[in-house]
């Protein structure tokens, strides 16, 4: 019976989500929130005081991912309203005109690295009309964009389902490190099937063959470096995998290798764009990855000036550092904590710090900056509702300790799968993105359950947290927000269903892999 009504709340969700007339998730998380609660305060007889307590923290937890959003669809805003970015696609549609080449280019190792440095849609937003603008079908570069966009999501907008969403676990920086060089190991592997498996929504099996050798190339420049970084980071591995991945691709795009010969005609557009516009066009991108390494790396002093702790300001409970990270210990009398690393959270440094740069640069007025904020505004307001909702959910369930609704799930689900329990535990990821719309929310919401299963199985911690995170990875392909949100900005209407079904295919591929890479794994450990 406790099983039933821990799954109460998931059950909704996912049935909220994907009815007939499915519900928003900036409904439906925040109803999912409120079943939570009830069935805490009435079922489980939980501390009143200590819900609303995580009540409170959960709403203000929302500012790590939303200002990150936020900062990433200005900068994206900028780059539209400023020219850059059809600068930007001229200059990409200008490196080669075999299809393969542009899909992969554009589709892959462009899209990689966006989603390395913001993430949240980014990718299919500027990937995908690119695409759309070289002539290829509107439908089918939606699915293509949709399947690509899987890979780099572990480490997306510098990490976030990473670092952000398995904060909840208090994991430490050593398990942390080890789940992400697991998470990218088996999707280096997914990563020599599933962009041949997108391309196959657009080009044929034969120039998908002739091509080959081109398409290992780009997919393995992306994510060799991609493995060999989450060695010792989990917050760059997409950007800097993606940002050389994208330069490797142009290059042996450049010079032919691994192309079939025969190239279609068309002419050249590098030649009409100056090279000062086309520096200017990949200058955001350019001071973000250097904003970004600058402040990350450990050996130089920077990072550590951006999360000092050290004593400001406090006024009870509520303190600011020298770094002003703010924090509130004990709400409410409770154990329950807040904190957040103003500057060091990827927002405000680096997006709005690439943006007041650019401002000369790409010649930006105030009209420009004005528009650019109402956009961001008008994006991120709803979102903002499914985040809180997502947030207090999480904290609800895991409230209580051993009588938490997601130890009791997880206690079932252990004891039905035991020590088969990595087969599965991807799609069970994958089922968190699909109803949230989102890998982190997707860690965030599961990543306790999959914890506990880890500790009662006996299995790896690292291992299953990995499954975790590639799922929710995997789980983009099928994401409702996702497909509606690609849909929207190609102007494809009323195919959700029908995406779905052709996506699911290479979603269930990757499940696979990533179910057989975990037991490859798990008997190397053990």
């Amino acid at each position: 019976m406790e099983t039933m009504v821990a799954l109460a709340p998931v059950v909704f969700l996912v049935w909220s989500m994907t009815k007939q007339r499915p519900l928003a998730s900036h409904v439906a998380l925040p109803l999912t929130a409120l079943l939570v609660a009830l069935l805490q305060a009435f079922y489980f007889q939980a501390q009143l005081m200590t819900l609303l307590a995580n009540a409170i923290a959960a709403t203000l937890s929302v500012l790590t991912p939303i200002s990150i959003v936020a900062g990433a669809i200005l900068l994206n805003r900028v780059l539209v309203i400023s020219g850059a970015e059809q600068t930007l696609r001229l200059w990409l549609e200008s490196i080669s005109q075999n299809k393969v080449a542009q899909l992969m280019i554009i589709g892959w190792a462009f899209a990689f690295m966006l989603e390395g440095a913001s993430g949240f849609g980014t990718p299919a937003a500027i990937a995908a009309p690119i695409l759309v603008g070289l002539g290829f079908s509107a439908m089918p570069v939606a699915l293509l964009t949709l399947v690509m966009n899987s890979v780099p999501v572990s480490f997306g907008a510098v990490g976030t389902p990473a670092w952000f969403g398995f904060a909840a676990l208090d994991l430490s920086e050593a398990q942390l490190l080890e789940t992400s060089q697991w998470t990218a190991l088996i999707h280096l592997v997914a990563s020599v099937v599933i962009p041949v498996l997108a391309l196959r929504f657009l080009v044929s099996w034969q120039a998908i063959r002739h091509n080959l050798v081109f398409i290992l190339i780009s997919a393995l420049s992306c994510t060799i470096p991609y493995y060999l970084l989450a060695q010792v980071n989990y917050e760059f591995p997409s950007l800097i995998g993606g940002a050389i991945g994208l330069c490797g691709s142009i290059v042996v795009a450049k010079y032919r290798i691994g192309l079939r010969k025969e190239i279609s005609g068309g002419q050249d557009k590098t030649a009409k764009l100056p090279k000062i516009a086309i520096f200017k066009a990949l200058s955001p991108f350019i001071l973000l990855i250097a904003i970004l390494l600058v402040t990350r790396i450990q050996q130089w002093p920077f990072k550590a000036w951006l999360n000092d702790g050290s004593p400001w300001l406090s006024l009870g409970d509520f303190a600011v550092s020298q770094a002003l990270i703010l924090s509130w210990s004990s709400i409410l009398g409770t154990h329950v904590v807040w904190s957040y690393k103003t500057l060091y959270v990827p927002a405000l440094i680096p997006f709005v710090l690439t943006v007041l740069i650019l401002i000369p640069i790409l010649a930006l007025s105030k009209r420009h900056l004005c528009q650019a904020a109402s956009d961001t505004w008008e994006r991120i307001k709803l979102p903002i509702l499914a985040l809180i909702g997502a947030l207090m959910m999480v904290n609800f369930m895991m409230q209580g300790e051993q009588q938490a609704p997601i130890f009791i799930i997880a206690n079932t689900l252990a004891s039905l799968m035991g020590a088969n329990w990595s087969y599965v535990a991807a799609l069970l990821g994958a089922l968190g993105s699909f109803f949230s719309g989102s890998a982190t929310v997707s860690n965030l919401t599961f990543g306790g359950i999959q914890y506990s299963i880890a500790e009662q199985t006996q299995q790896p911690v690292s291992l299953v947290l990995a499954l975790q995170s590639v799922g929710a990875s995997m789980g983009n392909m099928i994401c409702l927000n996702n497909i509606i949100a690609v849909c929207t900005i190609l102007g494809i209407k009323n195919q959700e269903g029908a995406m779905i079904k052709r996506t699911i295919v290479p979603m269930l591929v990757y499940a696979l892999i990533a179910a057989l890479m975990g037991q490859l794994i798990l008997h190397l450990l053990i």
